[in-house]
């Protein structure tokens, strides 16, 4: 028996923003189901529809409940696919919206920032055998306390992958108003250049540290089950784009981009040397507790034996940040201190932390530069350097000239 070629294509908020651009989206769907596939299609909310929402409900509830955050949160979702699927079936098309539960997205319990556990694929598989092309709301699903969640930001993507990796799909395609990936953000460097290929290691670290063109956790789940990505542009959908895969040969230093977060806050915790980790572990549960995602957790023996955590918070990724800052400062009091206004800018690439050669020549140049660094922290893929949001700019565009003289 011959295997079905299953297809899934995501739109993101800028692929939906008005009614020219949802024809293009039509075109595109449109295009593979003549191609053969049967196709599913994640959506994301239209343009700015999340913000929107955000803001209305800080209106009356600043400190929202996140519960309710992620029952409002979810209609934009809801909206695009029924749009979509109205707009396919004019054409003659069958099709059916899904939202995340009717999909089969099982989540843990975690509201705002829930994590996949599985997905129980059947109503998509039935929908496609009648011929339908469905339609699935992305960044939400089920938990398993039947409670609707959402994935947090630049969830869609994660949909997408796993609905892939769940239908076997022989495609997924993630289109954005970008024709691929860079090695720069091509609204800040404007002679960004385009990469053909990516391993997924190298993938995520961009996502990590701000890139915005796929989510961290669509990533982990296309390497944990082998799938290639290809993030291409709605609005020149005939480009290859950028394929993500497999893993690079670390033979060799390469460094492939750069990206940023604009506002992250530091936090460092401090505790007599009697206490050991109990502050910071204490301040890391109230953040879980909190529905905050923390990163670069570091801890270790300072000045006379005195324990110094750390670790870092992005605004964007956390809702009701500035509340929660308040609340951290009068639970903990002087254990605690919120360092603000601060940007990270980081420089990826395959073997860039082998030797600290790298890292001491980015150092030198911030120096030289007049850029005071606030903090610094590797991995395996990764160099991030904390500076001033005030000098964001300037040390963005330096990093990325060291890439391109330094590749």
């Amino acid at each position: 028996m011959t295997k079905d070629r299953i297809i899934v294509l995501k739109f993101g908020g800028s692929s939906l923003k008005n009614s020219e651009c949802i024809r293009k989206v039509i075109e595109i769907i449109t295009s593979r189901i003549d191609c053969g596939y049967k196709t599913v299609v994640v959506v994301s909310a239209q343009g700015k529809t999340t913000e929107a929402l955000l803001k209305v409900a800080a209106e009356f509830a600043p400190n929202g409940n996140p519960r309710e955050v992620d029952m409002l949160l979810t209609t934009g979702e809801r909206a695009s696919a029924a749009i979509i699927a109205m707009a396919l079936e004019s054409k003659g098309i069958p099709a059916i919206s899904l939202t995340g539960s009717q999909a089969g997205i099982i989540t843990d319990n975690n509201h705002t920032n829930a994590r996949i556990i599985e997905i129980r694929p059947g109503r998509v598989l039935s929908s496609l055998a009648e011929g339908k092309a469905v339609i699935v709301c992305g960044f939400q699903g089920v938990s398993f306390k039947k409670e609707i969640t959402t994935l947090g930001r630049g969830g869609s993507d994660t949909t997408a992958v796993a609905l892939a990796a769940a239908l076997d799909a022989e495609k997924c395609e993630i289109f954005s108003d970008i024709d691929g990936v860079y090695n720069a953000d091509p609204a800040v460097i404007p002679y960004a250049e385009k990469l053909e290929t990516l391993s997924y290691p190298a993938m995520q670290e961009l996502s990590e540290s701000g890139a915005k063109v796929l989510h961290s956790r669509a990533v982990e789940f296309a390497k944990a089950h082998n799938i290639a990505i290809h993030c291409k542009s709605t609005f020149s959908p005939e480009n290859p784009g950028t394929v993500i895969q497999g893993f690079e040969n670390r033979g060799r230093i390469r460094k492939l981009a750069v990206a940023y977060e604009k506002n992250v806050l530091l936090f460092h915790t401090y505790e007599p040397e009697s206490e050991n980790l109990s502050t910071i572990a204490n301040v890391l549960s109230f953040c879980s507790e909190k529905n905050i995602s923390v990163k670069q957790i570091s801890f270790h023996c300072g000045y006379k034996n005195s324990m110094t955590g750390s670790f870092i918070i992005s605004k964007k990724e956390n809702y009701s940040i500035d509340s929660f800052v308040s609340e951290i400062k009068q639970k903990f009091n002087h254990a605690v201190e919120v360092f603000d206004n601060l940007s990270a800018v980081s420089l990826i690439g395959d073997g860039i932390t082998d030797t600290p050669e790298i890292l001491l020549k980015l150092t030198s140049l911030f120096r030289q530069n007049d850029i005071h660094i606030s903090g610094f922290h590797t991995s395996s893929f990764r160099i991030s350097l904390l500076v001033s949001t005030g000098i964001f700019d300037k040390a963005l565009n330096l990093m990325h000239d060291f890439l391109k003289e330094n590749n």
